[in-house]
């Protein structure tokens, strides 16, 4: 059985690779690696070596924190919220956030705002 930490670096490794728009085989030649190999390390069945997670967060560009936001301090996915635990783990969410970031920023901000208002949250 994965461990919760190993399952949940997993996630943020797949979350961010699809918000940048790069596939697994990508991913995979920038760290040096088989695509299989990155397939493990999302589902968690594989635990990611500090080194290896050095790469990825340079291949990703993120800082190798990011792969643990959301973690309490017993190594458990922390928190209940209005969104799905999963949510950055649904492709139609993930493009959702692509498409929204390729709006310019005045007009995003003026969709955001509309989204805001139509979800009673303003």
């Amino acid at each position: 059985m994965a461990h919760p930490v190993d399952v949940h670096v997993g996630k943020r490794i797949r979350h961010r690779r699809w918000l940048i728009g790069k596939t697994q085989q990508q991913l995979a030649e920038q760290v040096g690696i088989k695509f299989q190999q990155i397939q493990k390390y999302e589902t968690g069945a594989n635990r990611v070596s500090a080194s290896r997670l050095w790469d990825i967060s340079d291949a990703l560009d993120v800082q190798v924190s990011f792969f643990f936001e959301g973690l309490d301090e017993e190594g458990k996915a922390g928190g209940k919220s209005s969104v799905p635990d999963d949510l950055m783990g649904d492709k139609e969410a993930l493009d959702l956030v692509r498409s929204y970031y390729a709006i310019p920023e005045n007009q995003r901000r003026r969709l955001f705002e509309l989204a805001r208002v139509l979800s009673d949250v303003a």
